[in-house]
């Protein structure tokens, strides 16, 4: 039976460590933690697990304390998740069955999962963002897992929300994140397949988590603009909120979520005005 790693990347996350770790704690041969000097008790959550812990200092993007336990774990596959992130029964079980399919079974398996078309579609969309993921060729590495994301007291199904599919499990020798930007897609040197079962985001349960959030995206956001006039000024304070509130309220039907719905999609809109007047602020 093959052995799987669960490696997360952490800091002040003594809330969510423990519902997490809990679920996967009879999945994970090695549970690896990179903490990034938390102030809280996450280390001591940790230990509880029997996790192997190495404290470092907190980076920016986050992904570089990612790759610190990538590279830490033992074993070949591992599952790499976030502290706010829980992994339910059939969610385990798929992964323990996958990871030991051979690659035919896989491509069988990967034919049958009943919302393909809808994850293929999602995957196209962040292809064309991110470019190419994974190879067309080769041995499966790396899954995307869909992720249903916990919003003020509701689970988001609409907005462009859904599935929302993040590469959680993969082959350590053939993925790496480049670490470079906060949203950045793990590289991964094989083919990248789906997982059916969804993983649990408690995202934002409290507004207050939220906006916390959404500040350090627009912190780094502020890092990445570069304008070059009074035009592009204007596309960051008006183009682009409106573009996305319309996009994803409308569009994506994000006014089937409620109210939560609507807050998601304003604020999400607002990351572009915040980012450009920050950077102003900086540049002055």
């Amino acid at each position: 039976m093959k052995k799987l790693t669960v490696a997360l990347a952490t800091f002040n996350e003594e809330k969510n460590l423990g519902s997490c770790l809990e679920s996967i704690k009879d999945i994970a041969d090695e549970i690896v933690i990179v903490d990034g000097t938390s102030s809280d008790k996450t280390v001591d959550v940790a230990k509880k697990f029997g996790a192997r812990i190495l404290v470092v200092p907190n980076q920016q993007i986050f992904h570089i304390n990612k790759q610190k336990a990538l590279e830490m774990s033992h074993n070949e596959w591992v599952l790499q998740l976030d502290a706010d992130e829980i992994v339910s029964p059939e969610l385990a079980k798929e992964i323990m069955e996958v990871i030991i399919m051979d690659e035919h079974s896989l491509d069988a398996y990967q034919a049958k999962i009943p919302n393909r078309e809808l994850f293929l579609r999602h995957q196209k969309l962040l292809e064309g963002r991110d470019g190419s993921i994974g190879t067309k060729t080769g041995e499966y590495a790396a899954f995307f897992i869909p992720r249903l994301n916990f919003f003020l007291g509701r689970y988001l199904r609409y907005g462009g929300v859904y599935p929302d599919g993040v590469i959680r499990l993969v082959k350590r020798s053939k993925s790496k994140f480049p670490c470079k930007d906060v949203h950045e897609q793990i590289e991964v040197n094989g083919r990248v397949g789906w997982l059916q079962h969804d993983l649990i985001h408690m995202a934002d349960p409290t507004f207050a988590r939220y906006i916390a959030r959404n500040k350090r995206y627009i912190a780094v956001l502020a890092t990445q603009i570069h304008p070059k006039g009074f035009l592009d000024g204007i596309d960051y304070l008006l183009i682009k909120p409106v573009w996305w509130f319309g996009l994803t309220f409308i569009r994506h039907k994000g006014i089937l979520d409620g109210w939560q719905g609507f807050v998601f999609s304003f604020f999400s809109a607002l990351r572009f005005p915040r980012a450009y007047l920050l950077y102003m602020q900086k540049k002055a």
